[in-house]
């Protein structure tokens, strides 16, 4: 909205609307859409448009692939400066078919904010904090979940359900309330306080049990068997995946085309580094980056930490952990279906997983707050302090520049 002309002392409001028809999202025909689901076991192909769950050959995820080579002849990386400030600048590259089942709330485009004071204190050439606390619901899951619902929407889903730790649901409740969806959550009976009341004032039906998220996805399941929900548990859909993989085109392009040396990814389903690493074989393919890549890094609580243990030992699967604790909510993720491919990309990466302590993140949440200016949920100090310990230990050089991710906002935290 522009105003032309105003008395003296008028104020100003810009306003920034967000709707799935602006902007160059009018063709549907050059819009979205995959051509086809891929098992990430075995290879298989299943056509996309019917709901999917796991793969039926594997019972393993589902990618969504797509045609790159005819969007690369069509779209040059430098015409996205002119579009939308929002995940959906890349919706050639995403699954929603029609721009009228794009749910849309200012997702994604987060800043890369550079932080030269702790790439001092950590002795790196350059460092980065990617924002992810400014999405809607104030975290990462925003991504994941946008495309979910989205994607449910147009497959014609009415009512979704998935078990969850805490922000995974918040961002369900907003973009099943946005889409005019049922929204189901079930999580554990300690999740801070104002995620509970965030998913509830935005329409969910939310749920809390004693347990760990792996006891709520079994509530889950049963609801989904009893009532028709559709599941969007992390990785047993194809579509969160393709939400949170806008996270590497992001850092691509707000890097001018290049790719850091290092990136430092709190892990506990573990779809955001799976994601970022589709995204970085997509934008190869077409001839939008070179073939480096960054060294992933994987941080999980020490009370939580069964893709460490995994990397550890050298296995491919990660066995599930027990007694899982630690005060990061979005960590405490005991088993995780996705648990070969952030193995995969963690050793193909030339990277490494890392334990934090909850201390540690107590630690270092006002150290990043008073160098940045960022206040970082606990997963996000949990970075800071994984790449203090690989500095020290040579995995991270001096020379290297590095992104921290920070998933979420601390004030979710507070009183924890």
């Amino acid at each position: 909205m522009a105003l032309s002309s105003a008395r003296p002392g008028t104020m100003f409001i810009a306003i920034r609307i967000f709707h799935p028809s602006s902007g160059p999202m009018t063709d549907i025909q050059n819009f979205g859409g995959a051509t086809h689901l891929e098992c990430t076991r075995c290879g298989a192909r299943y056509e996309s448009e019917t709901p999917h769950r796991l793969s039926p050959c594997c019972e393993k995820p589902l990618y969504a692939r797509y045609d790159l080579p005819a969007i690369a002849a069509r779209v040059t990386r430098e015409e996205l400066a002119c579009r939308s400030a929002d995940l959906w600048r890349y919706h050639e590259l995403l699954p929603v078919r029609d721009p009228a089942n794009a749910v849309r709330l200012g997702e994604g485009w987060t800043p890369l904010v550079d932080a030269p004071r702790l790439a001092d204190r950590l002795g790196v050439a350059r460092l980065m904090i990617k924002d992810e606390g400014q999405n809607p619901t104030a975290s990462f899951k925003a991504r994941g979940l946008c495309l979910a619902v989205s994607r449910a929407k147009e497959l014609g889903i009415t009512e979704v359900a998935l078990p969850s730790a805490g922000n995974a649901g918040s961002a369900t409740a907003a973009y099943a309330a946005a889409a005019g969806m049922g929204a189901h959550v079930v999580v554990p009976r300690d999740t801070p306080a104002p995620i509970v009341e965030e998913m509830r004032a935005l329409g969910a039906d939310v749920e809390l049990i004693d347990g760990l998220i792996t006891d709520c996805a079994v509530r889950v399941a049963a609801g989904a068997r009893e009532h028709g929900w559709f599941d969007l548990s992390t990785l047993k859909e194809p579509y969160r995946a393709e939400g949170k993989k806008t996270m590497g085109y992001e850092v691509a392009e707000q890097l001018g085309w290049t790719l850091p040396d290092v990136i430092v990814y709190p892990t506990g389903g573990g779809t955001g580094l799976v994601g970022m690493w589709k995204a970085f074989a997509e934008m190869e393919a077409m001839g939008w980056i070179g073939a480096a890549r960054p060294r992933m890094i994987s941080v999980q609580a020490a009370g939580c930490a069964p893709i460490v243990r995994a990397w550890e030992q050298g296995t491919d699967e990660a066995a599930p952990w027990e007694d899982a604790h630690t005060y990061a909510s979005g960590l405490r993720v005991p088993r995780a279906v996705g648990d070969f491919l952030m193995l995969r990309a963690i050793r193909e990466s030339g990277g490494a997983a890392v334990a934090v302590p909850d201390e540690e993140m107590r630690r270092w949440t006002p150290v990043v707050g008073a160098d940045t200016g960022i206040f970082c949920a606990p997963e996000g100090a949990a970075t800071a302090a994984a790449a203090q310990r690989l500095r020290t230990a040579g995995a991270i050089r001096e020379s290297d520049t590095v992104v921290l991710f920070n998933t979420g906002s601390g004030l979710k935290y507070v009183g924890m």
